[in-house]
């Protein structure tokens, strides 16, 4: 039988180097979190294959380690006592205060440090609480959702994995059998280690519409913005959802069901005529995705013109998509004053549903936010 031997010494600088590497990645993922309707819209993040390492520039936030002394040691030495804090105690060759208009200033700057991170992690942290809204229980299931659940615990493992308290217990536990309860004499019987485990449950059928409006009237600002939020709505799918189906539609005034490639790189022009992508969206669901056995989840993406004649034809499919929808989203592009004309406008006044869910779009920082509204998790809505 084994033995452990225990030992009262403070080992806790031994863990020091792991400790301050943890610490060091939270404050990481904590500035990203508060920059992510920046990150989201990074074009070098849409336009890559999707498994580049991002560089983030994050303030103050690079790892302690030794450097060599470039100033030959003239930056240490023993001071005489007597400062207080702020008092400026010297400064290193270069530094100074400029001079004269044009030259260097004395205000400090800020310190920024590069972040390399995968967009792997970097999609994990954007999709960690969200989910597709309203998923209702159907028929058939097909869908596989995965996350990491613990457990159990069990009698091998890393010793990062240690549970303390389950060994402790189990110690005690063992000296009490033998009439003296008491934490001591620590064996590998009594170890315990924490386990994590992939779950995959099983959920109700889903499929995603994804419509994008590829007219002459969509410039490349428009077109930009669409085939971002496309993007991460994608990876967010793929990411959270095993078996989501996604139908990608493309159109001006006439619609056509495309690939994936052809979605996010094909140009278009000419007029718009919207019913013809909501006709398209209302026939493939009737051929393919019976309600009765699908949740199903309509996104359309325009900068809100449209011919005005086909516009009460676009409310009446909208509203005949939502008795079968579990949510319909709406997303205009539009930079600057909005006419009346558009989409957006008519849908304000016509529409008023629970699931129907409008964004309007005006800044590249403004993807992350309407990801967050279309895919904040909601109980399901009755009709």
């Amino acid at each position: 039988m084994a033995i452990v031997s225990v030992s009262q010494a403070d080992w806790s600088l031994h863990r020091k180097g792991f400790i301050d590497q943890k610490r060091h990645d939270d404050k990481i993922k904590d500035a990203i979190k508060q920059n992510l309707s920046e990150i989201v819209s990074r074009e070098d993040i849409i336009l890559s294959d999707g498994k580049t390492v991002v560089k983030v520039p994050i303030r103050s936030l690079e790892q302690y380690k030794f450097r060599f002394d470039h100033n030959k040691g003239d930056g240490v030495g023993q001071g005489q006592g007597g400062t207080k804090v702020g008092d400026v105690i010297g400064r290193a060759p270069g530094e100074g205060q400029g001079k004269g208009q044009g030259q260097a200033g004395d205000q400090a700057g800020s310190d920024f440090y590069e972040a390399e991170v995968n967009v792997e992690e970097l999609a994990a942290l954007i999709f960690e609480d969200l989910g597709l809204p309203n998923l209702e229980e159907k028929k058939s299931q097909q869908l596989e959702a995965e996350s990491v659940q613990f457990k159990d615990i069990r009698r091998a493992g890393i010793l990062a994995n240690l549970d303390k308290r389950r060994t402790i217990m189990e110690n005690i536990k063992r000296n009490a059998m033998k009439g003296e309860a008491r934490f001591g004499d620590v064996r590998s019987e009594d170890l315990r280690f924490k386990t994590w485990d992939k779950e995959v449950r099983q959920e109700s059928n889903a499929v995603v519409i994804a419509m994008m409006d590829v007219s002459g009237s969509m410039g490349e600002f428009e077109k930009y913005i669409a085939r971002s939020f496309y993007f991460w709505m994608v990876r967010f799918l793929r990411t959270k959802y095993t078996n989501v189906e996604i139908v990608f539609i493309s159109h001006h005034t006439e619609a056509k069901v495309v690939t994936e490639e052809e979605f996010f790189t094909r140009g278009e022009s000419g007029g718009t005529r919207v019913s013809s992508a909501y006709q398209l969206a209302y026939d493939v669901i009737r051929n393919r995705y019976p309600v009765t056995d699908w949740n199903i989840y309509p996104f359309h993406f325009s900068d809100g013109d449209n011919m005005f004649s086909d516009n009460r034809q676009c409310v009446e499919l909208v509203k005949t998509l939502l008795a079968s929808c579990n949510l319909f989203g709406y997303g205009q592009i539009k930079q600057g004053w909005y006419p009346a004309g558009t989409l957006m406008s008519v849908y304000s006044q016509e529409i008023d549903h629970d699931k129907f869910v409008a964004v309007t779009i005006e800044d590249k920082e403004d993807v992350y936010p309407a990801l967050r509204k279309f895919f904040a998790v909601r109980d399901p809505v009755r009709s």
